[in-house]
């Protein structure tokens, strides 16, 4: 549940701006201008704390299909625009924006650089798009720029995890400023069904072995009590990975590998992990659990929002899945079964504690500043103040309770509330109109956060009282449950995007390995075709991959 400003003072933006006050700024509208309200030899100036005359920022925008407004509002005329403009003298203009549903903001912004239209100040991009910003020659270094104007608090943030720049270099350039998020937080728990497990008598699974107990007994064993057999152990989806949030990678960890993940070697190179030897052993388990029943056939073509949904419906006894999975994708499963109970374990692993699961660096694609752009310093205003003031609000600030008071929180009855039910008018989450994807974010900050209070059983900092305001009990559970196993937490190694080989063959080879693991798991296909398809997978353009992704490791890696 990826869901989740004071005026500024005088002082702290000329310290945040010493280097850039004085240079010249175009008043012929275009990029990082000051909107045509300024002459040509106009200066940037910060007058109580804000630009005057204001400046502006374009931008183009990605709307997360849960977000919402209220009060009328859009993602061109909203509480945190008006915000940004009348505190910090900073109008945000998007150029255009899209609900972002089945990859409609990546559709478009591969259509606007394909047509050659001009590009706003600030992007946000991901994956394939991320990668074609870079090539486009549109960008400038931000990285250089970061390293400039970022403030303290952003660059210890960033730093955190050095490798989340990778994704984004090229030529020793880093062309995107990687967009934070929160660490751990798509690492996977064990969901089950806790009143199956109190009915049938069931213990913690702590190995696979016990695993596999729970998952007979909730196939075999009438949990939910109708008389017929009609529940399986466990729901994933595994249509496009074995190994994301949602899937079944840390059965293979449990033997010492991961599918689809660049892991290091002893000796410091890098092997793609779903053609190393312990995947046969992963491979088997599954298909013995498919044989058996625990697994239903439909989860090899179902996404997580399809096994959430089977999980909703009463049919599966466990799911993993991140800690905030009860909200989705099994956000129905009370509603659809009165007094069903949901309880977490961390994954269960290999009988010699061997475990590996999902882990992802913590950023979600990255911002890029347009080469055209005048003066980015404006870009680095802005982030600087959300990270200083709005990352970890200070008490008595006026972000102590959130973004918003009437949006993202309110008083009723004398009393802080975060539920979005009982915000008058009804709540919604601001921090989705931030032109930082999710507002800003220090990685360590928010798992920790969640186990301090389910420890110490009170919220004390104002970010803990924000998060343990609106996340339910079982969240707290579970964000502990991911902390309990961090050290199984595995990141692939390689994050340098695509390259000339994967460009040309990584679709085939991709294809080739999910349609194998498919075969072997739900068909007929023997576990030993495996060492078949890893032959072909090598044959076929695996080695130069392999090749590549090295090459690009000593790169980032150089002592």
């Amino acid at each position: 549940m990826d869901n989740r400003l004071r005026r500024v003072s005088a002082i702290g933006l000329v310290l945040s701006l010493t280097s850039a006050l004085l240079l010249g700024c175009s008043g012929k509208g275009g990029s990082g201008s000051s909107g045509g309200q300024a002459g040509e030899s106009q200066e940037l100036k910060i007058v109580n704390g804000k630009y005057d005359p204001p400046v502006t920022i374009t931008t183009v925008r990605r709307i997360a299909p849960n977000a919402e407004f209220k009060n009328g509002e859009t993602i061109d005329d909203n509480v945190h625009y008006r915000w940004t403009k009348d505190n910090l003298g900073i109008e945000i203009k998007n150029l255009w924006s899209v609900k972002d549903t089945n990859n409609a903001y990546a559709t478009k912004l591969k259509l606007a650089l394909s047509s050659n239209e001009e590009m706003p100040d600030v992007v946000f991009a991901s994956g394939q798009e991320a990668q074609m910003l870079i090539d486009s020659g549109k960008f400038l270094d931000a990285g250089e720029l970061f390293d400039k104007y970022a403030g303290e608090t952003w660059k210890k943030a960033m730093n955190e995890d050095p490798a989340v720049w990778y994704e984004f270099m090229k030529d020793g350039k880093r062309y995107g400023i990687p967009n934070l998020d929160y660490d751990y937080n798509n690492d996977p728990v064990l969901w089950v069904r806790g009143d199956w497990m109190k009915k049938l008598n069931l213990s913690e699974p702590k190995t696979l072995d016990d695993y596999e107990k729970i998952l007979d007994a909730f196939t075999n064993g009438d949990p939910d009590g109708n008389g017929k057999k009609d529940t399986y152990g466990v729901s994933a989806g595994l249509k496009d990975s074995y190994a994301d949030s949602f899937g079944l990678g840390w059965v293979f960890g449990a033997y010492g590998s991961m599918p689809g993940f660049w892991l290091k070697n002893d000796d410091g190179t890098l092997t793609y992990g779903s053609v190393k030897p312990e995947i046969k052993q992963g491979l088997q388990k599954l298909k013995d659990w498919v044989a058996k029943g625990y697994i239903p056939k439909e989860a090899g073509i179902w996404n997580a929002e399809k096994a959430g949904a089977f999980m909703s419906a009463g049919s599966g006894g466990t799911f993993a899945g991140p800690y905030w999975s009860e909200a989705w994708p099994m956000g129905d499963l009370a509603k659809n079964n009165p007094g069903a109970e949901l309880t977490t374990f961390p994954l269960p692993t290999g009988a010699d504690g061997k475990s590996m699961h999902y882990g992802r660096h913590p950023y979600n694609g990255a911002l890029f500043i347009n080469k055209n752009m005048k003066h980015p310093e404006i870009f680095f205003t802005y982030a600087n103040y959300l990270f200083d003031n709005v990352a970890d609000p200070k008490p008595g600030s006026e972000f102590e309770n959130g973004w918003a008071e009437g949006y993202d929180w309110a008083t009723v009855d004398g009393q802080v509330t975060y539920d979005l039910n009982k915000v008058p008018g009804g709540g919604v989450r601001v921090f989705f109109y931030s032109l930082l994807d999710q507002g800003p974010r220090i990685p360590s900050q928010n798992l920790q956060a969640l186990v301090k209070i389910k420890e110490s059983g009170k919220a004390s900092t104002p970010y803990e009282k924000i998060w343990g305001g609106f996340v339910p009990p079982i969240e707290l559970e579970s964000a502990t449950d991911v902390w309990n196993s961090r050290q199984f937490s595995t990141k692939t190694a390689f994050t340098g995007g695509t390259t000339n080989t994967m460009s040309a063959k990584g679709d085939y080879l991709n294809k080739l390995e999910m349609e194998t693991f498919s075969k072997i798991i739900f068909g007929n296909e023997p576990v030993d075709s495996f060492d078949a398809f890893v032959e072909e997978w090598k044959k076929q353009g695996g080695d130069e991959i392999t090749a590549e992704v090295n090459e690009w490791y000593k790169g980032v890696n150089k002592p």
